[in-house]
C-alpha cells in the first residue's frame, strides 16, 4: 500500500458516478437480517472494513452470511434472535456503528460476550448506551470502568422496561437500542434526554425496522415504544449508494466548477446526507433532482452559516468547499464530531490551517475564513473522511498530499481510483 497520494489538479469535472452502498444502511440491514426469521438477500451492499468487522462478529454468534463481492450481495440466514456462547470475542476495529449496534444485540443472547477495537475505539464513549441497557435489565459494563470499550456482556436476554438515552453524543446509541428492542422479553420505552443529534439516521433505523416487519410507536425522535417478543421477517432488501460518500463527488463539482451526477440517490433517499446538496445550493451551486439521481453544478461560491447537526458526516466535505468561497463559513451543531474516528473539529481545523485558511474553533463547530491556498501534506488521523474530503482541495491547488490514503478502506476502499476516473486523471 502507498503511504501517500499527491492529488493531481484538473479542470472542471463533468461526469456521473454511483458510489458504493451505504455503510449506514448495510450495517443496519445486517443486524436486522441476522435477527430475522429466514433468509434475507441484501443487494447493493458495501464492501469495506466497517462491514467486514460487522459480518465477522455476526458469524461468531452463528449467523450464516454468504458474500458475493462481484454482485455486491449478502445472503443472511437469520437466527431468529436465538444465539448463545461462552467468551465470544468481537473485534470491531474503529467501526462506531458496529460497536454500538453489536453491544445492544449481544444483550439479547445467552452467554458472555466481549467487544473490543483499536486504540482509538477504546477512547470513544459508550457509557450512555451501557447505562440505557442496564435500565432495560442487561448485565453489562465496560472492562476498565471508564465508559469506553472494551465492553463486557453477561447476557440472559433483555428484560425490557423504560430507559433514558442521551441524545447529544451519538444517534447510534439510540439506533442500537431500537433494533434490539423488538426481541426484548417485554415492552421497551425509550426516551431521548435532550436534543438528538443526527436525527435522519434514527429515522433511517425505524424505517428499516418497519421494512422487516417490526411495529412501534414514535413521537418525533423523542419517545419510542416498541412491543417485545416481536420477530423481524426475512426479505430481499436493496441498499442505496452511500450519500456520505456521494458528498465528495458533489463537492468536487463545487470546487472545480464542474457538473457531477450521482446515480441511485434522490431527494427522498433514506439517508439524510443528501441534505448536503442543499448546503451547496446555499453556497451558490445549482442542484437538480430526479427520482434516481442528484446533479450538482459548481458556480461562484459564497460562505454561509449553517447548522450541520443532521448531516454531521459531511462537515469535512463542506469545509473543503469553504476554502474556495468568498467570505467565511460558520458551521455549528456538531459538538459530537469531536468523538468520531478522530476529533473532527480540532484535527480538521489543524489541517485547514495548513492549507492557508484561518479557522476559529467553536464548542460545536468552527468558522472557516479562506486565505491564500498553499500546498500541504495532510494528516488523516486514520480517519477516512479526513482523507476523502481534503483530497478535494488538491483538485485546484497543486501540491496537496494525502498521507495514509488506505484509511479510506474503512468505508470506501476504491475512493481514489473513482476520483481519478471522474476527474480524468491518473
Amino acid at each position: 500500500m502507498v503511504s501517500e497520494i499527491e492529488i493531481t489538479p484538473c479542470g472542471p469535472i463533468t461526469g456521473s458516478i454511483r458510489p458504493p452502498g451505504s455503510k449506514s444502511l448495510t450495517n443496519r440491514a445486517l443486524i436486522i437480517a441476522a435477527l430475522a426469521e429466514g433468509t434475507s438477500t441484501l443487494t447493493g451492499a458495501l464492501e469495506s472494513e466497517d462491514t467486514e468487522v460487522m459480518i465477522d462478529s455476526l458469524r461468531r454468534i452463528g449467523v450464516k452470511i454468504d458474500h458475493n463481492a462481484a454482485q455486491h450481495t449478502l445472503t443472511v440466514q437469520g437466527n431468529g434472535g436465538r444465539f448463545a456462547g461462552e467468551n465470544i470475542e468481537m473485534f470491531i476495529a474503529n467501526s462506531g456503528t458496529s460497536m454500538r449496534f453489536l453491544t445492544a444485540l449481544a444483550t439479547l443472547g445467552k452467554g458472555k460476550f466481549r467487544l473490543d477495537g483499536i486504540a482509538r475505539m477504546r477512547e470513544r464513549p459508550i457509557g450512555d448506551l451501557i447505562e440505557a441497557l442496564k435500565q432495560l435489565g442487561a448485565a453489562i459494563r465496560t472492562e476498565q470502568d471508564n465508559a469506553c470499550p472494551p465492553v463486557l456482556v453477561n447476557a440472559e436476554g433483555l428484560p425490557g422496561g423504560k430507559a433514558k438515552i442521551a441524545g447529544n453524543i451519538s444517534s447510534q446509541y439510540l439506533s442500537g437500542l431500537l433494533m434490539a428492542a423488538p426481541y426484548a422479553q417485554g415492552e421497551v420505552e425509550l426516551v431521548v434526554d435532550g436534543e438528538l443529534v443526527s436525527q435522519p439516521y434514527v429515522r433511517m433505523t425505524t424505517q428499516i425496522m418497519r421494512d422487516f416487519g417490526a411495529t412501534m410507536e414514535e413521537n418525533d425522535c423523542h419517545r419510542f415504544v416498541i412491543p417485545g417478543q416481536q420477530k423481524y421477517q426475512a426479505r430481499p432488501y436493496a441498499i442505496e449508494p452511500d450519500a456520505s460518500a456521494a458528498s465528495y463527488f458533489w463537492g468536487a463539482a463545487a470546487v472545480s466548477g464542474g457538473k457531477v451526477t450521482v446515480e441511485g440517490l434522490s431527494k427522498d433517499a433514506l439517508q439524510g446526507d443528501v441534505g448536503f446538496c442543499e448546503a451547496l445550493a446555499q453556497m451558490g451551486c445549482e442542484v437538480d433532482y430526479t427520482p434516481n439521481s442528484v446533479t450538482v453544478t459548481g458556480k461562484s461560491l459564497s460562505g454561509i452559516e449553517i447548522d450541520m447537526g443532521e448531516i454531521s458526516d459531511t462537515v469535512q466535505t463542506l469545509a473543503a468547499v469553504a476554502l474556495f468561497a468568498t467570505g467565511p463559513t460558520k458551521i455549528t451543531g456538531v459538538a459530537h464530531n469531536r468523538h468520531k474516528e478522530t476529533d473532527r473539529i480540532g484535527d480538521l481545523a489543524c489541517e485547514l490551517r495548513k492549507l492557508g485558511a484561518t479557522v476559529e474553533e467553536l464548542p460545536d463547530g468552527m468558522i472557516i475564513t479562506p486565505g491564500t491556498l498553499q500546498p500541504a501534506r495532510i494528516e488523516t488521523y486514520n480517519d477516512h473522511r479526513m482523507a476523502m474530503s481534503l483530497a478535494l482541495v488538491g483538485l485546484k491547488q497543486p501540491g496537496v498530499v494525502i498521507l495514509n490514503p488506505s484509511c479510506t478502506s474503512k468505508t470506501y476502499p476504491h475512493f481514489f481510483e473513482d476520483l481519478a476516473k471522474i476527474c480524468g486523471t491518473a
